[in-house]
């Protein structure tokens, strides 16, 4: 009987527990997510700066 107790309290203690875990684990793979997206673009801007500096030096050097 006291097992009973005891499993019938803790069932739902760990259920609860799974579900935070499950919920940390999304916000932090949503953050992941955030982070990957950001070094995406920044990436990006880079190489797009760095085609319009050398577009910027080819204009330059024409105009020599």
């Amino acid at each position: 009987m006291h097992t009973t107790t005891i499993t019938g309290l803790t069932a739902p203690n760990i259920f609860h527990d799974l579900v935070n875990d499950r919920i940390q684990t999304l916000h932090r793979e949503a953050e992941e997510q955030r982070l990957a997206m950001r070094l995406s673009r920044l990436q990006r801007a880079r190489r797009e700066v760095e085609r319009a500096n050398a577009r910027l030096r080819q204009a330059l050097i024409r105009q020599h």
